[in-house]
């Protein structure tokens, strides 16, 4: 931590708690939720809350990097970056993991784990939810590669990938396990499922070009923003995002904010922001990630249990807690539970004291929850393709 800590050039405290957290956790009884939609092996159940907060003081990743006002780059490529006399961090070169990147607007900026930038040496996802404030000297972002077989510099600077976030199985492997090579593991997992979803579900054109894509580059974001990608998300996302769409225009009032997400009837995920003004700017990007889970997946329909989807939302008391806080700026907190692992982004810039975002995911990798298809043809009955771990 002393290490992070004279990094990130910030003061960062990390509090350890054990044993049941009695009263310490979001007291999640203002939220409820609403009938699911469904499409194809997808279900999302919109979540409405009591209140919402004011966000419009906020600035997304999306928005800084198309405004310019914020910039991330590799380590080695840190100087030359800071407007006026603040200091540089200096790095030997680049490196897989940390990321630089720099907010000089005049707003503070989310960040959200599981968002992909695309560039530099490597793509990279951001690896846990923050706050960057206004104005901010240059801080190390914590990432992780999904774009494993490239090193080479393909620009200075990164973009964003704005079509979609991480799936939750690889969002998991950032936040819940920190651990890089599960990550790669995933995206080579969700690279694969994708062809082989495509090659039973598709044409052979299509297949083919699926195929060509999938062994022609190790990135992530490459494969799913391919053509014959995209169009199988939207077949399942679409429907969903629309009929979202018309769910939080006719409950304005009461607050749409969030979704809780299954699988072929297994709930895996929950997404719960301040305000539905940010829902509604992270919602394409969420939903087609929601989607590209399905793939692979058994065929069979499941309807999920709106109680179950209530109680999975409600539960948040842990058995074990560790909370990361930069002084003024935010509070981060994992927290542990019976079968979860749950994330809470709390704003501590004055006047905003609030949560900016609660992920909550099933306990265990997202692909151990999910039945998976087997496909005869190449595998013969009874096999296991190469992209089920």
């Amino acid at each position: 931590m002393k290490h992070l800590t004279r990094i990130l050039g910030v003061s960062l405290a990390s509090i350890l708690w054990s044993g049941m957290l009695a009263g310490s956790t979001k007291e999640t009884s203002a939220y409820k939720v609403l009938d699911p939609i469904e499409s194809g092996s997808l279900t999302v159940f919109p979540v409405v809350a009591a209140q919402t907060h004011d966000t419009s003081g906020f600035m997304t990743l999306d928005d800084g990097l198309r405004s310019g006002d914020v910039v991330v780059t590799e380590a080695g490529n840190a100087e030359g970056l800071v407007r006026g006399p603040r200091p540089v961090i200096r790095h030997d070169g680049a490196q897989v993991n940390t990321l630089v990147l720099i907010n000089r607007s005049d707003k503070p900026l989310i960040l959200l784990a599981g968002e992909i930038v695309t560039g530099g040496k490597q793509d990279r996802i951001i690896g846990k939810d923050r706050i960057v404030p206004a104005h901010s000297d240059p801080i190390d972002l914590s990432v992780f590669c999904v774009e494993p077989g490239r090193w080479v510099e393909r620009s200075a600077k990164f973009g964003a990938m704005n079509t979609q976030m991480a799936q939750p199985s690889i969002r998991a492997s950032a936040m819940a396990a920190k651990n890089q090579q599960q990550v790669w593991d995933g995206v080579r997992s969700a690279n694969r499922g994708l062809s082989e979803t495509v090659a039973v579900e598709a044409s052979p054109s299509e297949a083919q070009s699926m195929e060509a894509t999938v062994a022609g580059t190790t990135s992530y974001a490459k494969v799913m923003a391919s053509p014959v990608a995209r169009e199988q998300v939207d077949k399942v996302a679409a429907p969903i995002e629309g009929r979202y769409r018309d769910v939080m225009h006719q409950l304005h009032d009461r607050h749409a904010v969030g979704v809780v997400v299954a699988v072929n009837g297994r709930l895996i995920w929950s997404d719960v922001f301040a305000s539905t003004e940010l829902l509604e700017k992270y919602w394409p990007k969420l939903v087609r990630s929601y989607a590209a889970e399905t793939f692979g997946t058994a065929e069979e329909h499941q309807t999920p249990d709106l109680a179950a989807a209530q109680e999975f939302l409600d539960r948040l008391s842990g058995e074990h807690e560790v909370v990361e806080s930069e002084p003024g700026v935010y509070r981060e907190a994992e927290i542990t539970g019976v079968n979860y692992t749950a994330f809470e982004l709390t704003s501590l810039i004055p006047k905003t004291d609030f949560d900016i975002h609660i992920a909550k995911m099933a306990q265990g990798t997202i692909a151990q929850l999910k039945p998976v298809k087997i496909f005869p043809r190449q595998y013969g009955f009874g096999g296991t393709p190469p992209y089920i771990r």
